[in-house]
């Protein structure tokens, strides 16, 4: 196999990198550390990157794998004890480090898989209103599937509590025409209906507006898309719960950075620690949080 082709891009105000080989061609963003696409050759896009996307400093862009850290969501949602770690002013909506520039630690090609790692040297130190030292890297590893993995580690003395996700943005040919298998029976927290708890009867399919957190969720779920005669399969580690989200009509329209008809094409499946699954994080310990992506052919 050759040797992987690496180009630096400007995307707006933000400093990318393009890579790519025989198999497939990643995006990457410095900030947030966030994969902005993902493609394998001669297939349809697996990762979804909003055709309205903006690309501003401070702001996560609408694509791909943004890192919701050290909180999912809304922190007030979140439990006391994660809301308890913050002493800020503000509590910006999924966390610290979306918005950040992170640090390329390498591209190794070695062996099978393309090896790309980051990490965030000011997390370590505490970051603003978060005065917990945790150290934070990221890597991503592309060969026959993509592996993106978030790894903490508490360096300083006290415990850290924290949610988080990989808030994965999945391509899909019409959201309405697929279906998500592996959630059949779970408990989920209803968010559209002031978060009730709520059973899943059988495959989840999409006939509007959807955000739910799923609870006790099994290590893979599955988007299953006729049209594109694929599965994407979705195999998580260190998690116990996943967010499912579609905009839908409605919500897509008050959304600058989604066309209006954005919400069709793209589907979140969000690898994470939330809800009751929050991670309790003792002096000197990590923990890994992690999702593989492999499609194959229906």
């Amino acid at each position: 196999m050759s040797p992987p082709k690496v180009e630096s891009e400007k995307h707006g105000e933000l400093n990318c990198w393009r890579i790519s080989d025989e198999r497939a061609e990643l995006l990457v963003a410095q900030q947030g550390a966030q994969i902005l696409s993902y493609q394998r050759v001669g297939e349809e896009p697996l990762l979804w990157l909003s055709d309205q996307a903006v690309f501003k400093q401070g702001k996560s862009v609408r694509a791909g794998v943004p890192v919701c850290w050290p909180w999912f969501g809304n922190l007030a949602r979140n439990p006391q004890a994660v809301q308890a770690m913050y002493h800020g002013k503000e509590a910006p909506a999924h966390g610290l480090v979306r918005g950040r520039d992170w640090e390329l630690l390498g591209i190794d090609s070695s062996g099978d898989a393309l090896r790309v790692d980051f990490s965030l040297p000011e997390a370590a130190e505490g970051l603003p209103g978060w005065r917990h030292k945790v150290e934070l890297k990221l890597s991503i590893e592309m060969g026959e599937q993509l592996t993106v993995s978030l790894t903490s580690t508490n360096v300083g003395e006290k415990t850290a509590m924290i949610s988080q996700a990989l808030h994965s943005y999945f391509a899909v040919s019409d959201v309405r025409n697929v279906k998500v298998e592996g959630v059949e029976g779970l408990t989920y927290i209803e968010t559209l209906a002031e978060w009730q708890p709520r059973q899943q009867d059988g495959v989840l399919q999409f006939a509007g507006e959807t955000d739910r957190i799923y609870l006790k969720a099994p290590t893979q779920l599955s988007i299953i898309d006729p049209a594109w005669k694929r599965r994407i399969n979705i195999i998580s580690s260190g998690s116990r719960s996943a967010v499912i989200w579609n905009p839908w009509t409605d919500r897509a329209r008050e959304l600058v950075d989604m066309a209006d008809d954005g919400w069709q094409r793209m589907l979140c499946i969000e690898t994470a620690n939330v809800w009751d699954d929050i991670v309790s994080l003792g002096a000197g310990a990590s923990h890994v949080l992690s999702v593989k992506i492999v499609s194959e052919p229906l």
